[in-house]
């Protein structure tokens, strides 16, 4: 079977991947979630009277040695009431996966060990090899509301072993920021062994998206520089190529792009890889669509993202990537072929991980993402799944969707700022060749108590061994495709401060 589908990939048998990928959507995203035992690796304990108890969102991963850390919201702040958590949350396995140990950033927030911030968001983990520092980076709030004339600062916890954490180290104070993300070069022939990178917007000033460089383990950082344009936009991840070169995809009015080669001294002149057509997901659920950034171990970067040009009508996502080898020049839009571009099914918020063990014609990669099986679905209707899809082959084919959890009711999740939600961005790391994916599910309440937190598989997503896979390199999108409703981008996560189409990069690529 494996063989006689991998030989139609790249064929002239165009006519056949349609029923291929029906019956992959019958033994994919038909199996039970028990086909993947899952592991709640955290939980909400915290009594605060602004959250909304029982939840945890927004993950973000990162694996060294046999240590994956991932971090979260804990007790999300009711919509009603403002933006962020209680508290951002960890939990840490040291031994690849097996157990995990779970607890909450000390002195961040009023809600635990001494912190003086109302509340925290937009956790992202990193580690700093140098220096032997695992690094969570925050967004301490300032102002806790859409009223306030702030919204937060920018600071780092840093960790010896992933499980014991200092008080938070601010990289920036000016209360004007949204959406950071850090990470380090651990390439030890690289110029810039030892830096690390943050990432984040101002969104309540100027809109620039601003990056700091540390190179003592994040105990000091550099004032936040911006590109030499000054772009503007929202969600960067930054990743390192083993040459010291810093890649910044981000979304401004698309999927734009900066870099620095020069150890983050100077940015230079961002520039468009790819406008963003999307379908509005339905039910109200909070879906920016930032885009997911891995790296192989050659420096080959992978950008992700939903979006719905190979879909007639746009009635449905895809998860779509673009690829480049020096941050440039990037590759034409292709479509993950989860499913068929026939289905029903909507998928959004991925989270890309890539084994940097591996590159070029042999990165194993993994994508875990959320989805509705049914796109045309209402707040009270819609069925929220959490599936994955793998490959073995750096991106040229993929398994079928396969599903995780669910489904999940819209009602039983917390209702932010921006819609019920779930994350505005997942992780998935790779330890020791292993792919772990660690993100939101939640269970039906128990009377007004929700029962939402962090989950992971108890053992390691499987790579495709003999299963079907599929090639989604010779869809084209759809002549003339365009959203399915007018689309706007923001400076902030919440939604407030619209980018102005004056600022939106000009895309010359034609994607």
């Amino acid at each position: 079977m494996k063989s006689s589908v991998s030989g139609f990939c790249g064929r002239d048998l165009s006519s056949l991947v349609p029923v291929m990928m029906m019956l992959a959507i019958s033994l994919g995203m038909a199996l039970p979630a028990s086909a993947q035992t899952l592991e709640k690796i955290s939980t909400d304990s915290f009594t605060n009277s602004d959250s909304t108890h029982k939840t945890e969102v927004e993950p973000d991963t990162f694996a060294w040695g046999n240590t994956i850390v991932s971090a979260f919201h804990i007790a999300r702040r009711p919509g009603s009431i403002g933006w962020g958590s209680a508290d951002v949350g960890f939990s840490t396995s040291t031994n690849g996966g097996v157990t995990w140990k779970y607890g909450s950033l000390p002195g961040l927030t009023v809600n635990y060990e001494g912190g003086t911030y109302g509340a925290a968001a937009d956790p992202s983990v990193a580690y700093d090899a140098k220096h032997g520092q695992w690094l969570i980076s925050t967004l301490p709030l300032v102002g806790l509301s859409d009223a306030a004339r702030y919204i937060g600062d920018v600071a780092v916890s840093r960790s010896t072993n992933g499980l014991s954490w200092g008080s938070p180290i601010n990289i920036d104070k000016t209360h004007l920021d949204d959406k950071n993300w850090t990470v380090c070069d651990n390439t030890t022939t690289s110029p810039y062994y030892g830096n690390c990178y943050t990432e984040w917007d101002q969104a309540y000033g100027t809109g620039d998206v601003l990056m700091s460089v540390s190179s003592d383990g994040g105990q000091t950082w550099s004032a936040g520089q911006s590109s030499s344009d000054h772009a503007g936009g929202l969600g960067g991840e930054p990743v390192v190529q083993p040459n010291g070169t810093v890649i910044v995809p981000f979304q401004g009015g698309g999927i734009d792009v900066f870099n620095s080669s020069n150890g983050g001294s100077t940015w230079g002149k961002s520039q468009a890889i790819a406008s963003i057509q999307s379908h509005l997901v339905a039910g109200g659920i909070r879906n920016p669509d930032l885009p997911s950034v891995g790296i192989d171990g050659a420096g080959t970067v992978y950008v992700v993202w939903s979006d719905c040009r190979f879909r007639t009508g746009c009635k449905e996502n895809d998860i779509v990537m673009s690829t480049s080898s020096n941050g440039t020049t990037w590759s034409a839009v292709a479509r993950i072929p989860i499913d068929a571009t026939t289905s029903t099914v909507d998928h959004f918020l991925p989270g890309i991980g890539i084994d940097p063990a591996t590159s070029g014609t042999t990165a194993h990669m993994t994508i875990v993402y959320y989805y509705y099986p049914t796109a045309s679905c209402t707040a009270s209707t819609c069925n929220l799944e959490v599936g994955y899809t793998t490959s073995t082959n750096g991106g040229s084919t993929w398994t079928a969707g396969t599903k995780l959890a669910g489904p999940m009711k819209l009602a039983w999740l917390p209702v932010s700022d921006n819609g019920p939600m779930v994350a505005d961005y997942i992780g998935v790391s790779y330890v020791n060749g292993n792919p772990f994916g660690v993100f939101a599910v939640a269970q039906a309440p128990t009377g007004s108590t929700l029962a939402e937190a962090m989950y992971t598989t108890k053992t390691a997503l499987p790579s495709p061994g003999s299963e079907p896979t599929f090639s989604g390199l010779a869809d084209k999108p759809v002549a003339g495709a365009k959203s399915d409703h007018e689309m706007h981008f923001y400076y902030d996560d919440g939604s407030k401060r619209e980018i102005p189409r004056s600022r939106w990069i000009v895309n010359t690529s034609g994607q």
